[in-house]
C-alpha cells in the first residue's frame, strides 16, 4: 500500500494535478498521514504541501497523539526519535471553513485529506467540486463506497456526476487503495466463522450489499451446512432458548 500511495502521489504531482483523498475523519486519516509521514522522511514523495482538511479528523488526530500507550510498534518508533508521528514539516491540519477554501487558490500540486469518506458530506466535496474536471488531478479513493454514494460512482467511473446540484465532468484520475480497506473478503469471514460452526444454531448477515449478501449465505449453507438468513430492514427476530 506504501507503494501505492507513492506511485499516486509521484504521478500526479509529475503533471501538475492535486491528489484529493477522501478519508473517514476516525482511523483512516491518522492511518494516510503515518503513511504520508514515512513517505516524505524516505524521500519518495515531492515535497508538496500536505493538508489534513475536517474538523473531526483534526479532533480525533489529538485524541491519538494524547495516548501513545495505544500506538502499535511502527508508531512507537516515531516517538524514539522525538517525531510527532502525526506531524511532519509540510502538513498542516485546518479547523477553520475560511482557511479550508483557501486551498482552492493555491497554485501547483499538493495533496488534501478530507471527509467524509464516501464523498457524501462534508469538505471533500468541495475539494471534488473544484478538482474533478481536471485531468491533471487524482482522486483518491481510500475505503469502502456504499452503493449509491458519489464515491461508490466514482469507483464505478461514472462519465458524470452530481455535486451541488450541478453536472461536473470526471475527468480527474480516479484511483484507490483498496489495501486499506478495514471489511474482511469472504475468504477470510468463511475462515472466522469455521471454528464456529460446531456452536452455530442461526446465521444473520447484516452488514452487506444484497447480491454479495446472497452469496455469502450460499456458501456458508454449503460449505458448513448453517441456517443463513439475510433479514430485511425492519424484520425481528426470537433469538432466545
Amino acid at each position: 500500500v506504501v507503494n501505492k500511495l507513492a506511485d499516486v502521489v509521484n504521478r500526479t504531482a509529475r503533471r501538475g494535478g492535486r491528489i484529493i483523498v477522501p478519508a473517514f475523519a476516525v482511523g483512516r486519516t491518522q492511518q494516510l498521514v503515518l503513511l504520508l509521514h514515512q513517505l516524505a522522511n524516505e524521500k519518495r514523495i515531492p515535497a508538496i504541501p500536505i493538508y489534513v482538511d475536517s474538523p473531526l479528523a483534526v479532533n480525533v488526530t489529538d485524541v491519538h497523539r494524547a495516548h501513545p500507550e495505544c500506538f502499535d510498534e511502527e508508531t512507537r518508533k516515531y516517538l524514539l526519535t522525538g517525531e510527532d508521528p502525526f506531524g511532519f514539516g509540510r502538513l498542516e491540519y485546518i479547523r477553520e471553513a475560511t482557511e479550508s477554501k483557501k486551498l482552492n487558490d493555491l497554485h501547483g500540486p499538493f495533496l488534501v485529506v478530507s471527509a467524509s469518506g464516501m464523498c457524501e458530506q462534508g469538505r471533500i466535496l468541495h475539494h471534488l467540486w473544484n478538482h474533478i474536471e481536471d485531468p491533471r488531478n487524482t482522486i483518491l479513493i481510500t475505503g469502502f463506497q456504499a452503493q449509491d454514494t458519489l464515491g461508490r460512482k466514482l469507483i464505478e467511473k461514472w462519465p458524470e456526476v452530481r455535486i451541488f446540484g450541478e453536472t461536473k465532468r470526471v475527468r480527474a484520475e480516479i484511483a484507490s487503495l483498496d489495501e486499506l480497506s478495514a471489511h474482511a473478503d469472504q475468504s477470510e469471514l468463511l475462515q472466522w466463522v469455521e471454528p464456529l460452526v460446531p456452536v452455530l444454531r442461526q446465521v444473520f448477515l447484516v452488514h452487506g450489499e444484497p447480491e454479495q449478501s446472497s452469496t455469502l449465505a450460499r456458501l456458508l449453507y454449503d460449505r458448513f451446512g448453517l441456517k443463513v438468513t439475510v433479514p430485511s430492514p425492519g424484520l425481528s427476530f426470537d433469538i432466545g432458548e
